[in-house]
């Protein structure tokens, strides 16, 4: 099996972290025990792009308990939990020596060309065989699949050097060695993908675009704007792993400070009650009057950059 982590050692620190998660997570764990006999995913190739965490190991193993292939890389440079990783390649039967997971490439600190190298090889299967389907975050599995697949048809792919974003270089100089390898490469894939679920505003904004251009490869499904999607995880989530995050990162002492939330969203709201609560003082801009009245209504003062 191939697969690419910080450290294979690291998996009986996931497995265990895994084991609580699943506690936390009934629904996945109900899906398995209702669903694993008759494997309603069998035949699906599904290449996920998900922020690689305990959390998203438990959704790894609940997916391939009910019978689907799976190849993951991450959607984020940094969110990697190098221990997760390393206890989905592992699997819950496996060991460092003998791993029986999934393949999985991630790690964190990954460069850009490193990123765009793990996406590329999440949707590169086996046997010639492509994914069937994309489980994405932010869009850039999809949006990587569009960009080989309308470059192959033009039969040229742009210079790197025409463009002075630094991730759309890595872009471009990954699909250049892939046109030079198999100019039909992504062609392939995108016929062979039945769709797509997009968990991001991000990438579900992409999404609308291509559909409004009609350049839309095969169908998508907005996670996003799930209710239980958009009024829990983007509210009750960020309420939680924002302060949690800024502590890793900076150890920082946040009451006292004055905290600036960039919109008054769901997230906004969960960020903003979040830092109140840690003693911030916090201050909302919002470009729409509804949301920058409800700020105002639940006590911050609301100002403009």
């Amino acid at each position: 099996m191939d697969f690419k982590v910080a450290d294979l050692s690291l998996a009986d620190y996931g497995r265990t972290e895994i084991t609580i998660a699943e506690h936390e997570m009934p629904g996945l764990t109900a899906m398995r025990e209702r669903y694993a006999a008759s494997k309603p995913l069998a035949g699906a190739r599904i290449t996920g792009s998900l922020h690689m965490t305990v959390q998203t190991a438990v959704l790894i193993e609940t997916l391939v308990a009910l019978g689907a292939e799976v190849r993951w890389a991450s959607c984020n440079i940094f969110s990697t939990q190098d221990h997760a990783a390393a206890a989905a390649v592992v699997g819950p039967d496996g060991s460092a020596d003998d791993p029986q997971g999934v393949p999985v490439y991630a790690w964190k600190g990954e460069s850009l060309a490193e990123y765009w190298w793990c996406a590329e090889q999440a949707l590169t299967w086996p046997e010639g065989q492509p994914a069937n389907m994309i489980l994405d975050d932010g869009g850039d599995a999809t949006m990587l699949v569009h960009l080989g697949t309308e470059y192959e048809a033009a039969g040229a792919v742009p210079s790197p050097d025409s463009t002075d974003n630094a991730e759309l270089k890595e872009i471009l100089a990954l699909l250049n060695r892939s046109l030079g390898e198999d100019d039909g490469r992504w062609t392939r894939v995108g016929n062979a993908i039945r769709g797509v679920t997009e968990e991001t505003t991000t990438g579900v904004l992409r999404l609308y675009e291509r559909a409004r251009a009609g350049t839309l490869l095969f169908p998508a499904i907005n996670v996003n704007d799930a209710v239980t999607k958009s009024k829990f995880d983007n509210k009750y989530g960020c309420r939680h792993s924002l302060i949690d995050g800024i502590n890793r990162a900076t150890d920082a002492l946040i009451g006292g400070k004055v905290a600036i939330v960039c919109g008054y969203g769901d997230v906004g709201k969960g960020c903003a009650e979040a830092l109140r609560g840690q003693g911030a003082r916090v201050i909302v801009t919002e470009i729409d009057p509804i949301c920058a009245l409800q700020a105002a209504m639940d006590g911050y003062q609301v100002s403009t950059l």
